[in-house]
Order: structure tokens, then sequence, then C-alpha cells
């Protein structure tokens, strides 16, 4: 548990502490202007920014990825409005824990007339139990609680908690935004202080290891100073920069060229039953920083365009992967889209689909239609039947087989087939059905 700038004294310890700090902490902002991104809650008519610069009493939960500023908000918070900070961490904290700091909440709201705010991280970590005990005192104000969480607090944080507090969701930080931080941190006298400058490529490669998380960047940025420091030399490169985070810099541009060639060359991997090449273009763009949603789509066309019908379940398994990637994020989210790229690269293959689509919208465009026939048509109205409408519909349901001889298409489509299916998996025996369909709807013509 850790109080901090409960004092003049305090404030003073806290600052000659920061000079070993590991960068992150240091260049955590001081003021909500300092705050990068999440212009969305500290914009000028924002929710957050109204509270705090309105010091109104306050119970926040604040959910979003890691690195996103959940922590440096609520230190912010706590500097902006004077109060008296404490900070628990669901991982090592306990209802023993929380009740010794309400307690010492009361006695400085009694005696000193100042407000706490508790600071608990991972709050979804904390059972349904330690998550009560913070009612009371939540409810009475006695603290203003300050409950940061990675998961969903709807599904993680009990019902009484979140009906007493205000629900906000962070963002994920966008390249600009960590590029802020970045360029910050170089200069800044809390930061590296010019100590070093960086190269367009190795900035361009923190960016992509960063993934929007801030803290992730300045760690990497300050192992990166440390390794070129003891090169010698104060210009932090790429080649130093690979080899102080040890991730090889991925030569692929989201904006780019390359952005389309890596994602032509997974797709056609697939196409062509190479699941290696596919895991390896998959890596390609994960390591990347690719948008996984842009993936996902990608596995789902894929699904429909070269599988089909000859593995209906590819189809439900890239819809699975992209639902699981919205669900769970990155960086977890890869295991479902590779499991997708493995299910659609060893599945067979046909373009069936894709050709029947194609040549019946070919059609339509080209005038090839002419009138539903009378049997198919709506009957359900007024006045219908005096058309003649569904008057020769024969109901399959009522015939032993459910199919019956009877015309489906307009008269200029009579005999036409679209879908075509292969030999391969589960199309040869689909195939073998729909003979069987076409020769009885076809049987009076």
């Amino acid at each position: 548990m850790t109080s901090l700038f409960d004092d003049p004294v305090e404030t003073a310890a806290a600052a000659a502490v920061d000079a070993g700090a590991p960068l992150a902490v240091r260049m955590r902002p001081r003021a909500l202007d300092e705050v990068v991104g999440q212009q969305h809650l500290l914009g000028d008519r924002a929710p957050l920014r109204r509270l705090v610069e309105s010091d109104e009493p306050m119970s926040l939960v604040l959910y979003g990825p890691p690195g996103t500023g959940k922590t440096t908000l609520a230190h912010v918070i706590s500097l902006a409005t004077k109060r008296q900070f404490v900070q628990l961490s669901a991982l090592d904290s306990g209802v023993k824990e929380v009740r010794a700091v309400i307690t010492a909440a009361k006695r400085e709201l009694t005696y000193a007339g100042r407000r706490t705010v508790l600071f608990i991280d991972e709050v979804h970590r904390f059972s349904k139990t330690q998550q009560d005990s913070l009612l009371s005192a939540v409810e009475d104000r006695i603290v203003s609680l300050i409950a940061a969480t990675t998961e969903n607090p709807f599904f993680s944080v009990v019902s009484p908690l979140l009906s007493r507090s205000l629900v906000l969701a962070l963002q994920p930080l966008s390249d600009d935004d960590v590029r802020a931080v970045l360029r910050r941190a170089l200069t800044s006298d809390r930061g590296l202080d010019g100590a070093v400058t960086l190269t367009e490529e190795a900035e361009t490669h923190l960016l992509r290891v960063a993934g929007g998380d801030a803290r992730k960047a300045l760690t990497a940025l300050e192992s990166g100073a440390g390794a070129a420091k003891a090169a010698g030399t104060d210009v932090l490169d790429l080649a130093t920069l690979e080899t102080a985070v040890a991730q090889a810099a991925v030569r692929y541009d989201r904006q780019g060229d390359q952005h389309y060639d890596v994602a032509s060359a997974l797709i056609k991997s697939i196409r062509g039953s190479d699941v290696d090449a596919a895991m390896h273009y998959l890596a390609r763009m994960v390591e990347a920083g690719e948008d996984p949603r842009f993936i996902a789509r990608r596995l789902v066309i894929s699904a429909s365009e070269d599988i089909g019908m000859a593995d209906p379940t590819a189809l439900l398994t890239a819809v699975a992967a992209a639902d699981a990637v919205a669900f769970i994020g990155m960086p977890e989210g890869h295991f479902a889209l590779a499991q997708a790229v493995v299910h659609l690269a060893t599945a067979p293959k046909s373009n069936a689909v894709t050709v029947a689509m194609g040549e019946s919208v070919a059609d339509v465009r080209a005038g090839l239609a002419g009138p539903v026939p009378a049997g198919l048509r709506d009957a359900h109205y007024g006045g219908a039947k005096k058309l003649g409408h569904g008057s020769t519909y024969v109901y399959p349901h009522a015939h032993p087989d459910g199919v019956v001889p009877q015309q489906y298409p307009p008269d200029a489509l009579v005999g036409k087939d679209y879908y075509r299916p292969t030999g391969r998996g589960a199309e040869a025996r689909l195939g073998e059905r729909l003979a069987k369909l076409r020769a009885i709807l076809r049987r009076t013509r």
C-alpha cells in the first residue's frame, strides 16, 4: 500500500525517489493537461475534467487496455483535487488492507478535513466479498474510489459498486499519441533530457513494439537509450534499439504497399493450402501492429470465397475468431486468428459459391430476370387470390420427401445452373444431393 503527496515533506521525498525511478514513472503526467490521448474524457467539456475541476466527491471505474493511462489518471486526479492518495493492488491486498485504508480515511476526514482517493489496480481480481467491503465507504463518501481494470467492469465488478461509480472507458492510444509521449520523454528534464536522439526508423519500431501501450514504449525507449549510452553514442538507431528490446523490426508499412502485399500473401497462401506460409504472413501482420479486425475480416472473406461449401465450418471458425478478437483483444487474440488460419489453410477448397454469386449478379445486371412465377408471389394480403397469387404453389412439407416438382426461377432462368459444386470435401456429397434435387424440381420441364 502506498500513500503519496500527503504533505510537502512527502512530496519532496517522492520527487527525490523519482530521479532513480523508471522512465515511465518519471514521465507520469502531473496535471490533466499533460495527459496524452483520452480527449473524450479530458476535453474542455468532457466528464472527467468537469468532475476534477469542480472537486466533487466521486468514485470512478477506469476501464481500458494496458498502458492507456488508468494509473496516471488516478494520480493526476489526486494531485488536482489535493486529496490524500492511497494505492492498493488487488494482487496482494485483501479485506484486511481495505478496512485499514477506510479506517485511516475516516480519521483523515475527521481530524484534517481531507478526503482520500483510494486507487485499486486490477480491481477485477478482487472477490465479491472484497468488493462488497468497499460499498459503505464509497456510499458515505469516506473514500473516493478509483478502480482500474482491463476487463469489462459490467462482468467483473459487482453491481452495487458499479451503481455508485462512474464508468469511464479509456481508448487505446494512437501511434500519434505514443509518438508524443516518446518525444516528450526525450527532451523533458524528468526524462532523458536530450541525452539521446532517436532516428526515424527507431521511432517507428518503438511505435510497433508499443502497440498503443505508452508504458511499454517508454520502457523500450529507456532500454534503448541505455544501450546507446553503453555503446558510446548519443544516437539511438534501429540496430541498437533492436538489440536492446530483443524484438526484430518487421519490414512492414501498415500504410504502404507492403500492407497490401502481406495481406494478399496471407490469403493466397490459405487458398493454396500452405499453412506454414500462411502462419508466417499472419505473424508478420501481428508483429507489425496490424489492426486485428482487418486480419479477421480478411479471414471471414476467405472462408466463403475460397472454401465455401467444401467445408461449411470454415466460415463458423473465421467468424468465431473475429468475435474472439473483439472480446479479448490483443495480444491473446492472435491465438484465435492463428486457429482460423490453420483451419482455413488445411480445409478443402472450392470457389463454387464465389462463381455462383458472380454469375447470378452478372445476369441480374444484364437484365436477365423476369416476373416472379405466380405461385411464388405473396398471397397474404387482401385481393391477392383474385390476382392468382399463390394459387399454383405446392407446399413442399406436405410431400413425404419435402421436395416437389415446381418452378421457382423466372421463365428466363429455367434450367440455369449457377451453383456447380466441386468434388472436394463436403461438396462431393452435396453435389450428389444437388443432382437429385434438380432432377425432382425440373421433372415437369
